[in-house]
């Protein structure tokens, strides 16, 4: 985006935020930055999110706050004790996290040489990923991904706290790929939610 830089305005609660992403999306670019700069600007109030925090015992569960206006989708991540997501592209998509709660590890990839199906990689084309660098988050701190910076693995490392992190994505997207790490072999995988706006989906 060129010409004079946005400044990001004060964020003070999270449907305030909601209204910041919406007029940020109306026209056909996305600015970077200041998104970025809006998910900081943002201060985290458990007040705001508790009723998206919903939590699964076995997985890390997508909880949808808010589907955009079709250029973007909202939604809290909650993660478990020792739970992480597995190594996972991002279909083309920005992708803008923050911690709302808790701490986070953001480990990123390289993309693998071979980038086939798995069902499709012979035993031959077998390489184990590289890793780019590991990053810990804090509560507030943000960080921005897309398919050209890498790949990435989100983990919580407590054993004893869970921790709450909200996603922006542009455009949404239903599916992606998850890579294994030891083989950088790739699967598809359906993108699903956990809950709706604070309500259990019934196929979950």
């Amino acid at each position: 985006m060129c010409g004079k830089k946005l400044m990001a305005p004060k964020v003070n609660s999270l449907d305030e935020l909601i209204q910041e992403v919406h007029a940020a999306f109306e026209g056909d670019t996305v600015d970077v930055d200041y998104v970025e700069d809006l998910m900081t600007n943002y201060r985290s109030n458990p007040a705001d999110w508790k009723k998206f925090a919903k939590f699964d015992r076995y997985r890390y569960t997508r909880n949808l706050v808010d589907e955009g206006n079709g250029k973007f989708n909202l939604m809290l991540l909650c993660w478990g004790e020792g739970q992480s997501s597995s190594v996972h592209d991002h279909s083309n998509s920005h992708c803008f996290m923050k911690i709302l709660d808790g701490k986070l590890i953001e480990t990123r990839y390289d993309w693998p040489e071979n980038t086939q199906l798995s069902q499709e990689v012979d035993n031959s084309d077998v390489t184990e990923m590289q890793l780019k660098d590991r990053t810990i988050l804090e509560t507030e701190g943000v960080c921005y991904i897309n398919d050209s910076l890498g790949l990435h693995r989100v983990e919580n490392p407590s054993h004893t706290d869970p921790a709450v992190s909200l996603h922006l994505y542009c455009p949404p997207y239903d599916q992606c790929h998850m890579f294994d790490e030891r083989t950088g072999r790739k699967t598809s995988c359906k993108i699903t939610f956990w809950s709706r706006y604070g309500e259990k989906c019934r196929n979950v």
